[in-house]
């Protein structure tokens, strides 16, 4: 009758350490995660901090010298902060939105093209190019925005005001050149559009494939199967997506400072020149020529959009969770 072998000294002694290292491996890399975790809400702080310390000036200092410094950015449309910020806000939202609502359909068409649609060739060629449109810099998008877009755009802005002019939001005449707030929201919806064409796409190849066969198999057409499986699976992805471009359109600073003539109003009027300005773009054109105190004046206008931008990604956290449940 045989007897099971008994197993030797240091394969015992190797079985009662690997379970020792690989709690000292999870504790180590617990601390790791941790740490990075802290770290970027120190960064956050940090940020916060240092806008609050340099805009205290426009807080608690010589309110009649702010007032001088605001009267003298705006040519004396403004002599408050509110009344400085205030359009600025308002124009640094409507051109967001504007290329948000632009780019978001025409990002989703692309990226389900690409999982589901293309032939497996085409399809890695349009990833490797929707990857590096979604790297170039903004500056570039600015210089051919500027020198190639405003002057080949006008003839379509003129056709638009022509027989759409009886909405207020096409209201000519158009401006020529164009540096509108059209044509940039245009410039930074292509901007955009990578960067949520690309999130979009590998949230869509993730979907699970027997969800895909199900929906087949109970005899779903392709679209039918996209909507009934694909874009359910990928809404909160596709939300996430579209919060990241619209932060880095409210944050834009190159593309909108070469392209649009600036103005100092609330207004819709999309096609005319010198009506609305952001408040990145703002701080760039200012910045140079700014004292000390319109140094804390333009920091201030950053602190607001710092809180606007936290503000719209936590606002997408919330959605991006309730779409997930």
């Amino acid at each position: 009758m045989s007897t099971a072998s008994k197993p030797s000294a240091p394969t015992r002694a190797s079985s009662l350490t690997q379970p020792v290292n690989g709690q000292k491996a999870d504790r180590v890399f617990r601390g790791i995660a941790t740490a990075c975790g802290i770290l970027i809400l120190v960064a956050l702080a940090a940020v916060a901090l240092f806008l609050l310390f340099r805009a205290w000036p426009l807080i608690g200092g010589d309110q009649q010298a702010n007032s001088a410094v605001i009267e003298n950015f705006t040519g004396g449309k403004a002599k408050n902060f509110w009344g400085y910020v205030g359009p600025l806000l308002f124009g640094t939202v409507l051109v967001a939105a504007i290329a948000l609502v632009l780019a978001f359909f025409v990002s989703i068409g692309i990226a389900l093209f690409i999982s589901h649609y293309a032939p497996k060739r085409l399809a890695a060629v349009l990833s490797y190019i929707v990857d590096i449109l979604a790297a170039i810099p903004s500056v570039i998008y600015g210089l051919w925005g500027g020198l190639v877009l405003v002057p080949a755009i006008y003839p379509f802005w003129n056709w638009v005001a022509e027989y759409l002019g009886w909405i207020p939001l096409f209201a000519g005449p158009a401006a020529n050149p164009p540096r509108t707030v059209a044509t940039v929201a245009l410039v930074l919806a292509i901007m955009i559009l990578p960067i949520i064409t690309s999130i979009a796409r590998d949230i869509f190849l993730q979907t699970p494939k027997l969800l895909e066969e199900a929906a087949l198999g109970l005899g779903a057409t392709k679209w039918e199967m996209i909507r009934l499986s694909v874009l359910p699976f990928g809404k909160s992805g596709v939300i996430s997506a579209s919060m990241l471009g619209l932060g880095r359109a409210l944050g834009e600073t190159m593309a909108v400072l070469m392209i649009l003539s600036p103005g100092l109003t609330y207004s819709f009027r999309l096609l005319q020149a010198s009506q609305d300005q952001t408040i990145a773009a703002n701080i760039a054109a200012q910045y140079p020529e700014a004292d000390s105190i319109g140094v804390s004046v333009l920091i201030g206008t950053g602190l607001v959009l710092f809180v606007i931008t936290f503000l719209v990604n936590l606002l997408a956290r919330r959605i991006t969770e309730k779409a997930g449940k």
